[in-house]
């Protein structure tokens, strides 16, 4: 995967334009029709955990946990996060030495309710635990966060639920992650927010609000409609959300989100296990994904096959990105 053609560097103008807005896309991964094909080969994978790495038992009773890292099992998922129309934009901005560090599933069937607006520097949100930390800065926090591609695997409308962003609001963070936030799948589906449906999967993310009477400011929001193998990359710090699913059964909307971090980021710092949505995974069989550059820092344990024996080569954009 050595090949030096540039194909996806993002240019000068485009970096400008990510480094103010916080985001970029949507762009063709894939056409339409091999998304579908793909999508449904998936989708077949997906019931059979025999070889994912958290165990069923301990997902809890909410189905985000199971929707975590399927690239470390499902081959097509261990192909999509090493895309280099992906890859090399991400490299374009982080740097050339990259891990993929995460992965998610995010349906909204029939009736599911939008998401919260929310932003992620730690991902401690529902924890309270950091589960990346980035070098601090002269002794200052490092900001954080990750840069997310999320993939429409399916079509993405207004009324399937799609993704919204707020333009460049990821430089402020509104919210404190480390408060943590309880939760109670209760109110699932069951609160609106300035008159949308809305929640965060069992938890309420205004709990994390630095001002208690901050609202976002719904002016800045645009909706992100996207075709099958579109993808937008962002900051996790970016706010977004989601609307609700006011459509037909058959017009379920499915993204998957792929996160990537530098290889000096530490992973999971400290921890060996997540607890969140109910649910509990441990971390013995976890392993991030090196997908470009090399990892000089060996702070994190790194895997370079999946659990089916799909082999993860990293990308070497060392002549086409500064280093």
């Amino acid at each position: 995967m050595g090949d030096h053609t540039s194909n996806f560097r993002l240019t000068p103008e485009e970096l400008a334009q990510f480094e103010e807005q916080g985001f970029i896309g949507p762009i063709k991964v894939y056409e339409p029709d091999e998304m579908e094909k793909r999508w449904n080969e998936i989708r077949r994978a997906i019931p059979d955990r025999s070889r994912a790495i958290y165990p069923e038992d301990s997902l809890g009773a909410v189905t985000n946990l199971s929707n975590y890292d399927r690239h470390l099992d499902i081959d097509l998922l261990s192909e999509h996060i090493m895309q280099r129309a992906i890859v090399e934009r991400v490299a374009s901005i982080l740097g050339p030495d990259l891990l993929c560090w995460r992965t998610e599933f995010f349906p909204k069937y029939q009736g599911d309710e939008g998401t919260d607006w929310h932003q992620a520097a730690t991902f401690a949100h529902s924890s309270g635990r950091p589960q990346i930390q980035w070098p601090s800065e002269n002794d200052a926090p490092a900001f954080g966060g990750t840069i997310t591609a999320w993939t429409a695997f399916t079509h993405s409308t207004r009324e399937n639920g799609c993704l919204q962003l707020m333009p460049g609001t990821h430089r402020v963070m509104n919210y404190d992650e480390s408060r943590g936030m309880s939760y109670n799948p209760e109110t699932i589906n069951k609160r609106e927010k300035e008159s949308v449906k809305r929640g965060f999967f069992g938890y309420d993310y205004r709990e994390l609000q630095k001002d208690p009477d901050w609202r976002p400011d719904e002016s800045k929001a645009f909706s992100l409609v996207m075709q099958p193998g579109e993808c937008v990359i962002f900051w996790s710090t970016l706010m977004h959300g989601s609307l609700p699913h006011t459509g037909s059964k058959k017009d379920y909307r499915m993204g998957f989100a792929t996160r990537y971090v530098p290889t000096q980021v530490k992973v999971y710092p400290d921890l060996d296990d997540v607890s969140e949505y109910g649910g509990t995974i441990p971390l013995e069989d976890y392993a991030a994904v090196l997908v470009a550059g090399r990892d000089e820092y060996g702070i994190n344990k790194l895997t370079d096959r999946s659990r089916r024996g799909h082999r993860f080569t990293p990308w070497d954009f060392r002549q086409t990105v500064g280093s």
